[in-house]
């Protein structure tokens, strides 16, 4: 019985302590990009939490606002422009951007469908989400008609491996993307609640 009470109680406290731990160090790490000028006990004589996450915010929020239009768009053009000269600084931006823009992009879509594949062995399946068709180069090196997966691990999905494997061997799943993440970080506790009729089960056209 007490066992039980302090599992039940730990449930509680330890999603809460992590939240907070998380939501802490973000905030400190950002308190402290502000140089030492700017930092709100120089300019207001009193420490305020978080206002380097306002600040952020605020810069965030201005540049694409200025991005947004023509003069800025040229600015960042020209911008991109000399980054891509510099050998080293070109290599390390353009593989970063591609990857933000695929994933922070309004229309993009980093995680096309949620799938079942079988991983690391035969007969061991696990959850991926396709991602692409591979390159036209690669592609005809291949066997047969084959799609871009990334597998994720568990309970951190932003760490995995990238797959090209036969569309054959891959089984699209009718859950949204959303739900087979949550079911993954959760290494699989939490499953997915079934989706409505109509929900389409097939891989989506490259």
């Amino acid at each position: 019985m007490l066992k039980r009470f302090f599992i039940a109680g730990l449930l509680i406290w330890v999603p809460l302590a992590v939240t907070y731990w998380v939501i802490t160090t973000v905030v400190t790490a950002l308190d402290k990009v502000l140089p030492i000028d700017f930092q709100p006990k120089a300019l207001f004589g009193l420490e305020i939490p978080g206002f380097g996450v306002l600040v952020v915010l605020l810069v965030v929020f201005l540049t694409g606002f200025f991005a947004a239009n023509l003069l800025g768009r040229r600015f960042v053009d020209a911008w991109e422009s000399m980054l891509s000269r510099i050998p080293l600084v070109r290599s390390i931006y353009s593989s970063v951007k591609q990857v933000s823009d695929t994933i922070l992009a309004p229309n993009g879509q980093a995680f096309r469908q949620a799938v079942l594949v079988q991983y690391p062995r035969q007969g061991a399946w696990t959850i991926a989400f396709v991602t692409g068709s591979p390159s036209q180069e690669i592609a005809v090196l291949l066997s047969e008609p084959s799609v871009s997966i990334y597998v994720p691990t568990t309970p951190n999905p932003t760490s995995g491996f990238f797959l090209m494997v036969p569309k054959s061997d891959v089984l699209p799943l009718a859950i949204g993307v959303d739900a087979a993440l949550k079911y993954v970080v959760s290494m699989g506790t939490v499953p997915p609640v079934p989706p409505g009729p109509g929900r389409s089960k097939t891989l989506p056209s490259q």
